[in-house]
């Protein structure tokens, strides 16, 4: 019984490993010929951290290195800083998944809103202490509150499709962060 519950916790993060590798590779795909007008959502910050609220297990800080540092290479941001970025606020959403638990689902938003803010804030002052071109704040601001916008439905999605639920009070095995 026991084996059978491992193999699934690590079914469950080469899931999420795949999910990641796969918005990467579809947010590289030449799909128009035009600069695009609106800064679309980070899709894979959303689900870091859709999956780190929820089931903090499922997504270990290794997991969400290894993809967040694909992700700047690939995207050609500085390595490293972005990455760092999301996994500190991913680590804080997992301190905070029994809270979130118990809060319900706009408390869950609303932290991980904050979060967003917090991630693109941060990562505009670190470009600018560093003499970084940067794209303009509206830009970054239109993603930022764009990944906010899209976080419910990478709830729904995470939830219906891959069927991530919220760990009840009487199954704690979804936030212990060792399992």
């Amino acid at each position: 019984m026991a084996e059978a519950a491992g193999s699934g916790l690590w079914l469950r993060r080469a899931l999420f490993v795949a999910l990641a590798v796969g918005v990467i590779f579809f947010a590289l795909l030449p799909l128009g010929n035009a600069a695009p007008r609106w800064a679309p959502p980070d899709l894979l910050l959303a689900l870091c951290l859709v999956w780190s609220a929820r089931r903090p297990s499922y997504v270990p800080a290794l997991s969400i290195a290894f993809v967040a540092l694909l992700a700047d290479l690939l995207y050609q941001r500085p390595p490293g800083l972005y990455a760092a970025l999301t996994l500190v606020g991913c680590e804080y959403l997992k301190t905070r998944a029994t809270m979130l638990r118990d809060s319900g689902f706009w408390m869950e938003w609303a932290t991980a809103g904050a979060v967003i803010i917090l991630i693109a804030f941060g990562y505009r002052v670190v470009l600018a202490l560093l003499a970084v071109p940067q794209p303009p704040l509206g830009l970054s601001l239109m993603q930022a509150f764009a990944t906010v916008a899209v976080y419910p439905a990478v709830v729904v999605v995470s939830h219906v499709v891959f069927g991530l639920r919220r760990p009840t009070a009487s199954d704690p095995s979804g936030t212990r962060l060792g399992t």
